[in-house]
């Protein structure tokens, strides 16, 4: 019999495009079973801790890092993508059953801030200080598409109020000369140290490259090819991302590292394909998401380094973010 492991890469591999991975995306949340009101727990914080925050059931929930498979509490606070950094969270929630907002938290789950965003919430993320809320959606409409989806990513500045829309405002370089294009699209940010230089995926003319932006200047430009979702480590020296196996992703994707300096990639022992933008737990663990061939999420950890085979962190989760 084939394992669920090998069943989630090869369901994975399928998955060959933005508009069929949007189109499923609802069919595969609504699998979720809202969680029972006795079983809500408002003591849930986003408080820096030795804890890991997830999204159970479309809620967000919190375990121990040093016990994952005990005790979880679970909030009464509903999202679909979840991620927390220095006290300061971010949800991508329903506002109606086909409109989402992105929603700031405090540490104490209460909404501070609430944007209208376009499209379907796909990637989340919060840089380390707290400033630097960033979103990304699928949407449909755009004309140069085949599938009819595309991306929307934008990112708020928590201290100054300033919002960026979308990505596709800024300038871009492509191989150190001005680019442009009407079918350029961006995915899955990941701050640096300072709040100002960030790293994601930009896709044009069928291919996906690393980017490396500046907030201030409003640009970016290309680092590598076949780097997706990238996650910057707690020391700012490398990225976790997904990589299309051979530059195909109708083969799926390999969970991989790459190392800023030297810019050498590394696969981890991860062999399913991972379709998420993995969390650093911490300089050396990576967590992220795999589904079940059901549809249903659990979050599993591997080395960073390749050294070490995957574990099963938290079953029934997903978007994990670690609060330390």
């Amino acid at each position: 019999m084939m394992s669920t492991r090998v069943k989630l890469a090869t369901l994975a591999a399928s998955v060959v495009a933005l508009g069929t991975l949007a189109a499923g995306y609802p069919v595969l949340s609504a699998r979720s079973t809202p969680t029972p009101a006795s079983a809500v727990n408002r003591s849930v914080t986003l408080h820096p801790g030795p804890r890991l925050l997830a999204v159970t059931d479309r809620h967000v929930s919190t375990v121990s890092l040093t016990d994952p498979a005990g005790p979880r509490a679970v909030s009464d606070r509903e999202c679909l993508r979840a991620y927390a950094a220095a006290g300061t969270g971010v949800c991508l929630a329903p506002s109606s059953p086909w409109s989402y907002q992105v929603v700031v938290l405090d540490a104490d789950l209460r909404p501070v801030r609430r944007l209208d965003v376009p499209g379907l919430p796909n990637r989340a993320r919060v840089s380390a200080s707290g400033r630097m809320v960033s979103w990304t959606t699928f949407v449909g409409g755009d004309s140069y598409t085949s599938s009819g989806f595309s991306t929307r990513t934008g990112f708020l500045d928590t201290r100054t109020g300033s919002v960026v829309a979308s990505l596709e405002e800024f300038t871009v370089r492509r191989a150190g000369r001005p680019y442009r294009s009407a079918d350029v699209n961006f995915w899955g940010v990941t701050f640096a140290g300072d709040d100002n230089v960030f790293y994601a995926t930009m896709a044009t003319a069928g291919k996906r490259w690393l980017v490396r932006g500046d907030a201030a200047a409003r640009t970016v430009e290309t680092v590598r090819e076949n780097v997706e979702c990238p996650s910057l480590s707690p020391d700012g020296t490398r990225l976790a991302f997904k990589e299309a196996v051979d530059a195909d992703p109708a083969r799926g994707w390999r969970l991989s590292v790459l190392d800023l300096r030297t810019m050498r990639a590394t696969a981890t022992a991860e062999r399913a394909s991972v379709d998420d933008q993995a969390a650093w737990l911490d300089g050396g663990t990576l967590a992220y998401t795999l589904r079940q061939d059901d549809g249903r999420p659990d979050v599993w950890s591997v080395p960073a380094d390749g050294s070490g085979p995957p574990r099963l962190l938290l079953r029934g989760a997903e978007s994990p973010s670690p609060l330390t």
